[in-house]
């Protein structure tokens, strides 16, 4: 019974120490201000019932994020606040922007479009505020429109086509057929596709636009096959990033062949059924916070929140500039759950990382493979590299 009573006082007297430390750490934390800007955009009626639409895709990553960096946070001296924005369709974007810095706030993670992203960048600049890009792919953010103040997360589409075009070259499937949708995003992903083709010599055979008016639900057994008539092929790929045609290609194309590209086998920054290197006690803890499954934006906002963490820790300093000098130097690295270290580019500042393709149950791959080979990391094979970049910060 005594040594019962002694186990109970010692157990007693850690928990009051812990209680005690972590009391006074948080009351002598340095804060580290941080906010989530979402620029909410109106979206097309989506082709199945089954397909939600998020009305919290990013800040949940985000979220998540600030909860391990305030982990790290108790023995360091650090804590971190998040603050969200979300501006409604039609509201100015640029104003609520301006009101966080006013605000004080210098590390601001953007859900935004691409043209808002520029106008954000300038502003981001003259005030000495850290922009990060989470959700636009576009190539031109990382390259002639790209800003010294602004980091990119996600991956460039640039990454993504040269993911697939690698995949397909070690398969030598190295004959494509493209279907391209009208939109600006789905052009923008066909000049990246057509940059990687002509990188790995891959040869696109056939080239189609799909300008169907109408839906295709009903009609895509009678009209895709003679749509996809044409040159013999490999795989047949498509450009179509809002998903108004292309889940209807697989299985009614004339030839049998594989589909890639935005639909069929994708190439993306996240997965749900990822689960190597640790990733799944990251789709467990997310899923029981947010009740649903981690997406690219979500997988990219969590990276930006935790670059900034490991930035902050290591470099042992909550001014900007130093944050951001670290970030860009050889001893930064983060840990993202793809079984190696992602780092940052110094000459545009998109964040390393290999691309997982993927099917809707399952990852086929995950990119680049290491035979393609590069003098500085395997993870520049993918995108702009340093001597293809016209970024000059």
């Amino acid at each position: 019974m005594r040594h019962i009573l002694l186990i109970l006082r010692f157990i007693g007297y850690i928990a009051c120490s812990i209680a005690c430390f972590s009391s006074s750490v948080y009351a002598d934390n340095l804060a580290v201000d941080m906010a989530f800007l979402t620029e909410k955009m109106s979206h097309p009626a989506a082709l199945s019932n089954l397909d939600p639409v998020l009305s919290d895709a990013g800040v949940q990553g985000a979220i998540l994020a600030t909860k391990d960096n305030n982990t790290t946070g108790m023995f360091t001296g650090h804590h971190y606040e998040l603050k969200r924005v979300d501006v409604l369709v039609g509201e100015d974007v640029v104003s609520e922007f301006n009101q966080l810095v006013a605000d004080g706030y210098q590390y601001v993670v953007a859900d935004v479009q691409t043209v808002t992203l520029k106008k954000l960048s300038v502003i981001a600049k003259a005030n000495n505020v850290l922009l990060f890009n989470v959700s636009s792919t576009d190539g031109e953010l990382r390259n002639e429109s790209c800003s010294t103040n602004t980091f990119h997360i996600i991956p460039s589409d640039e990454m993504k086509a040269d993911a697939l075009a690698q995949l397909m070259l070690k398969k030598r499937w190295t004959k494509w057929f493209l279907v391209k949708g009208t939109d600006h995003e789905d052009l923008r992903f066909t000049k990246a596709i057509k940059r990687s083709a002509a990188r790995f010599g891959i040869k696109l055979v056939e080239e189609k636009t799909w300008s169907f008016d109408h839906d295709a639900r009903r009609t895509a057994q009678a009209e895709i096959p003679v749509f996809t008539q044409g040159a013999d092929y490999d795989v047949m790929l498509v450009a179509d990033v809002k998903g108004l045609f292309g889940e209807y290609l697989t299985m009614n194309t004339w030839r049998p062949r594989p589909v890639i590209g935005t639909q069929g086998l994708v190439p993306t920054a996240w997965h749900r059924t990822h689960e190597r290197w640790g990733a799944v006690q990251m789709q467990n803890r997310f899923y029981k916070q947010a009740g649903r499954w981690m997406n690219d934006i979500d997988y990219s906002a969590w990276l930006a929140v935790r670059a900034i963490g490991e930035a902050v820790t290591r470099s042992n300093s909550v001014q900007l500039d130093d944050v951001k000098k670290f970030m860009l130097s050889d001893q930064f690295s983060l840990a993202g759950f793809k079984g190696v270290k992602l780092t940052f580019r110094q000459w545009n500042q998109q964040l390393r990382q290999p691309i997982l393709l993927a099917m809707p149950r399952a990852i086929v791959s995950v990119l680049p493979h290491k035979e393609f080979l590069h003098p500085r990391t395997y993870l520049d094979t993918l995108g702009y590299d340093e001597p293809e970049s016209t970024c000059r910060l």
